[in-house]
């Protein structure tokens, strides 16, 4: 039993530190009038890099001039980062000043040539993927195990500081929920007492009705 916990901890936090570095890239489909957006939880304080391009749809061709796309990429409170327009490629980059979803939205410009649909090809990183490890192995002409060490510290400091994040937020959404039962036990309370009070004056109504026609 004390292999297999001993071999079940490297594992995870492998796990863990491919989650966190991982990137993704997608396409997805702009249609004319409407806004298509993509939205990342990132953390405060971390390093996020994106690129975009519109697909042409005549490979082999030169692009058309009129797939052009317009791209605005924005905090969880409003504050724009990067903002394209008629554009059909684009890069971003910035560190999150707050946490929260940040949100990364394409839209066709109006125009009487404006296609109906175009495809755009998004990749967006955050954390330690966001990093360019070949720039920052040739530029300090590190070791090979001094790079790999350090490219697994950054690792091991970006999972740590997602899980408080992750904390942070566990916490938060607990707090709303004791905020949540404390407030729906108490319209509850009142509730009934409301009730209570309603059917006894209608008691007390009927008695003094029944009393005055001396049915009582």
């Amino acid at each position: 039993m004390a292999a297999m916990s001993d071999s079940v901890g490297p594992l995870a936090l492998l796990t863990l530190a491919l989650t966190f570095s991982l990137a993704y890239s997608m396409q997805f489909e702009v249609h004319s009038g409407h806004t298509k957006c993509i939205s990342e939880d990132i953390k405060t304080n971390a390093m996020s890099v994106g690129k975009y391009s519109v697909v042409n749809p005549r490979e082999g061709y030169p692009m058309p001039d009129s797939h052009k796309v317009i791209a605005k990429v924005s905090s969880p409170h409003g504050n724009v980062y990067h903002f394209g327009d008629h554009v059909d490629s684009g890069n971003y980059a910035f560190t999150a000043s707050e946490a929260g979803d940040y949100t990364a939205c394409f839209w066709i410009p109006d125009g009487k040539d404006a296609p109906s649909m175009v495809t755009v090809e998004l990749e967006w990183r955050t954390g330690v993927a966001a990093k360019d490890w070949s720039k920052i192995a040739k530029k300090g002409q590190v070791e090979v195990m001094e790079f790999e060490l350090k490219k697994l510290y950054d690792t091991v400091v970006s999972i740590h500081d997602e899980m408080f994040y992750l904390r942070e937020r566990e916490e938060e959404m607990q707090d709303l929920n004791k905020s949540t039962n404390t407030k729906m036990f108490t319209l509850s309370f009142l509730s009934i007492v409301v009730c209570l009070s309603v059917a006894g004056m209608q008691i007390w109504h009927l008695k003094t009705f029944f009393e005055r026609k001396k049915l009582l």
